[in-house]
């Protein structure tokens, strides 16, 4: 059975529909793979931890997979946290130079009740399932996930303040005759033996099995011929492609998961709701007519320019429908990094996001890999934007040759604020 894989979630829900024919195909994995570790109750503030269902992967494999049907916490709740990373079968933590998860993004969606056991039995979900996405204006269901980071997942900070947190399982917002449920889009890339480490976690297109064929059928974002030109990103990163080894090698296969970490809070009337933006770099804003067009591109190929150490720099100036506090940002990005900084449209800076880089071995300080990205927590109602503003978001990496670069900026606004002394 075909369904989409990362980007075919992320394209268009034109493309969802037409699951059966896409050629960014996975493999699905339903309900019943995933196992609570643990449920501890710290004040009023919830917590369980989860293991997803295992995937394969050996050495130089892609994996990008869609798990379906994901544990998560029931009810109305408020999340404060979400946290993930990669573990082998033994729920030991994968460093990243043996296996790069280059991003994991959680993804809602509506399932019809009654075709819950049609689903499960036959693997066919081009039925019953309605995706919803976050507050972000991209076109289409482009970036649609609620959390999601990569290789900085373990150094990067997911916590809301008191008392805000994001507002799921509300029944007046869940269609009659539906499930709200939760799938991961995971793409991890095991660089055990590589011939280039970071040549595959940039998915360059020359070091992957792709078929002869690759450039003549496979289509771009825009449901255009895929360009010559494109020479490494998500395209190339489809699902059990081999990546280049050195000569001879030869490693096992095994067994990874992703273990994910959520904190969560019975909803009710002391809780402040926030929205869930992402921006992306890559946005290239258009109008038609009295409509504001997000033409979001997800990624993005840096060029080297000269011999300099001045950064590669790009830029997007994206309007905001609609305003609020700055509660939290943070950025995803990938290794090469220099920094983040999202301005207001009077220049002012709202959240500047740094990279931490490892200098070890232990996962979570892996040397040479970005491994988290700062956040900033403003004084809740010290940092405003407004309905309409048009803000600038600008990512900087080092000035080297780069395939598939990310620049997300990923911010919680407030639309009203707690008349409340508030915890941090």
């Amino acid at each position: 059975m075909v369904i989409p894989s990362c980007f075919s979630l992320m394209v268009n829900m034109r493309i969802i529909s037409k699951v059966m024919i896409l050629s960014l195909s996975i493999i699905m994995v339903l309900s019943g793979t995933t196992y609570s570790i643990f449920l501890e109750s710290e004040n009023h503030i919830k917590s369980a931890t989860f293991v997803s269902r295992s995937f394969e992967v050996g050495p130089g494999k892609i994996a990008s997979k869609a798990l379906y049907d994901i544990e998560f916490p029931k009810g109305h709740i408020g999340v404060k946290s979400f946290d993930a990373e990669l573990v082998d079968e033994d729920g030991n933590s994968v460093p990243l130079y043996e296996t790069y998860l280059h991003h994991w993004f959680a993804i809602k969606y509506n399932e019809n009740i009654t075709m819950s056991r049609y689903i499960e039995q036959s693997h066919d979900i081009s039925k019953g399932i309605n995706y919803t996405r976050n507050d972000g204006a991209c076109r289409g269901f482009m970036l649609p996930h609620y959390w999601g980071l990569g290789g900085e997942s373990r150094g990067t900070s997911s916590n809301l303040p008191d008392p805000f947190a994001v507002e799921f399982g509300n029944p007046t917002n869940i269609p009659h005759g539906f499930k709200e449920k939760w799938l991961f889009d995971i793409l991890a890339i095991d660089t055990r033996g590589a011939y280039s480490r970071k040549g595959c976690t940039e998915c360059r297109c020359d070091l992957l099995n792709l078929p002869k064929d690759f450039y003549n059928v496979t289509r771009d974002i825009n449901e255009q011929p895929l360009s010559l030109n494109y020479k490494g990103g998500l395209f190339c990163c489809k699902d059990n492609l081999q990546c280049k080894l050195r000569k001879g090698f030869h490693g096992p296969t095994r067994k990874l998961s992703l273990r994910y970490k959520i904190r969560w809070v019975d909803w009710d009337e002391h809780q402040v709701p926030l929205k869930f933006y992402i921006l992306d770099t890559t946005d290239r804003v258009r109008t038609n007519g009295s409509s504001t067009i997000h033409d979001c591109q997800a990624e993005y190929t840096i060029p080297r320019i000269g011999h300099g150490d001045s950064p590669h720099v790009k830029k997007a100036n994206i309007p905001m429908k609609k305003g609020g506090y700055l509660i939290y940002g943070t950025s995803h990005m990938h290794t090469g990094v220099v920094n983040a900084t999202l301005y207001g449209q009077d220049g002012r800076v709202l959240c500047t996001s740094t990279p931490k880089y490892g200098t070890g071995k232990e996962a979570g300080n892996e040397k040479g890999y970005l491994v988290g990205m700062s956040g900033c927590y403003p004084k809740p109602g010290s940092v405003e934007i407004k309905d309409g503003e048009i803000l600038t978001l600008e990512t900087r990496y080092q000035n080297k040759f780069r395939t598939g670069a990310m620049g997300f900026f990923h911010i919680h606004l407030a639309e009203q604020l707690p008349n409340k002394d508030l915890k941090v």
